[in-house]
């Protein structure tokens, strides 16, 4: 099975200027998505769609693919990302032949395990690519617990409310941690959408898996993971 793992490093953060190429315990951010899924024989390769050249330079010194800069009007602040995705997979097959499978791995989300990534692509060959599979982690806030506000008042998120429940009585709940997305070509070019029906859940139970990072205190937690259990560099 043929499977394009994709990463999209656009280089105008402004949240956190530069964090694709900023040093995490001693690695640019998205050289951890690229050694993850590089070299596992599971993928065909490790395409990276950027517009900027730093960026490029980093991700093709690791191994990746980078044949060209992402064009400028896919990378707006405004831009949609599965144009960009479907910009790399149309070229790829179109240069490099078809694949079977398309997984997307978002640089900010450095802590996926590399077993976590071969199981997607194991739940993906058992559904017969006929579903897409998207990395989920345990809620934290639990959604029976969670409340809208109208005019000051709480008003439960859900009809059903659940403050009377005891959190070891709340039904289990998960949340898409924006690690993992696989879906097939046919699905993403109809869809325009890693989501889609009936989809298969990658489920990520180790926390800093669902780590993703937008802002200096992601950032933060981050290497206080590092330092806290001597993840591997």
């Amino acid at each position: 099975m043929r499977i394009l793992a994709l990463i999209l490093a656009r280089g105008g953060s402004k949240r956190l200027p530069h964090k694709n190429i900023r040093l995490l315990g001693g690695r640019p951010l998205i050289v951890w998505s690229i050694d993850v899924v590089r070299d596992t024989g599971s993928v065909c390769d490790v395409l990276v769609s950027t517009d900027d050249r730093a960026i490029a330079d980093v991700a093709r010194g690791s191994g990746a693919l980078v044949p060209w800069l992402r064009p400028a009007e896919l990378a707006t602040d405004t831009s949609q990302s599965i144009d960009a995705c479907l910009h790399a997979l149309d070229w790829y097959e179109r240069h490099k032949g078809a694949v079977e499978g398309v997984v997307l791995l978002q640089p900010t989300s450095p802590f996926r395990s590399r077993e976590s990534v071969l199981r997607g692509i194991e739940l993906f060959r058992q559904g017969r690519r006929q579903r897409p599979v998207v990395g989920v982690s345990p809620a934290a806030s639990h959604p029976l617990w969670c409340f809208r506000i109208v005019e000051g008042a709480l008003v439960p998120f859900m009809d059903e409310g659940g403050l009377h429940l005891r959190s070891q009585d709340l039904p289990p709940a998960h949340v898409v941690n924006g690690a993992f997305y696989l879906a097939a070509p046919e699905h993403l070019r109809s869809r325009k959408s890693f989501f889609g029906a009936e989809m298969l859940a990658l489920v990520m139970g180790d926390p800093p898996e669902s780590i993703d990072i937008d802002s200096e205190w992601d950032w933060r937690l981050a290497e206080s993971v590092l330092t806290a259990d001597s993840r591997p560099v």
